[in-house]
């Protein structure tokens, strides 16, 4: 598991185009999938705040926040333009901050307010995606057809690798996996 800053050394500008999707509209904006104590989906509106230090969603008392503290799993997606059918996916497990100068930190950032019941976690990043459909986001790139570059954890198990990138994909040194679906 990656921590965000780790795999924004990893692959900069991949992740600047992720965090430009997530704040397009200025503080994050993004739907949160967690996982329900049966094994169910559950999607939630969110506000993730992406600093140098670190992926973090402040959640409030909720059924999320109840799925992200029994089972950590998550995926984040981004709301999708005006303008284009662009897309951004991070994957990975979700964290309590505990560490309350941390805390103070990301809350004056994200503007959380102090009299709400909610809680810090930290997202590690195990998968990461963006697609284009607008324009040429890869040099190959035809015409009509989307363009997706994904980033897979070197140290993330072998089943989210198989499961996320294919044998179809081409991996870089560092698991970035650059892709155009079957037509």
């Amino acid at each position: 598991m990656a921590s965000w800053s780790q795999f924004a050394a990893d692959e900069p500008r991949l992740a600047d185009e992720i965090r430009r999707l997530m704040q397009q509209y200025g503080p994050g904006f993004g739907y949160l999938a967690t996982v329900r104590a049966d094994g169910g989906p559950r999607v939630h509106p969110v506000s993730p705040v992406i600093t140098d230090e670190g992926l973090f969603c402040f959640v409030i008392d909720s059924p999320k926040r109840r799925d992200l503290e029994r089972d950590g799993r998550y995926a984040l997606h981004s709301f999708p333009p005006e303008e284009s059918d662009d897309e951004a996916y991070v994957a990975g497990h979700a964290r309590p901050v505990t560490d309350r100068a941390r805390v103070a930190r990301v809350a004056e950032i994200g503007r959380a307010a102090p009299q709400v019941d909610w809680r810090l976690f930290e997202f590690t990043v195990d998968v990461a995606m963006l697609t284009r459909r607008e324009h040429a986001a890869l040099p190959a790139e035809a015409p009509g057809r989307p363009a997706v570059q994904v980033w897979l954890d070197p140290g993330a198990s072998g089943a989210i690798r198989r499961g996320a990138g294919g044998p179809e994909g081409r991996r870089g040194r560092h698991g970035f996996d650059t892709r155009r679906p079957a037509a």
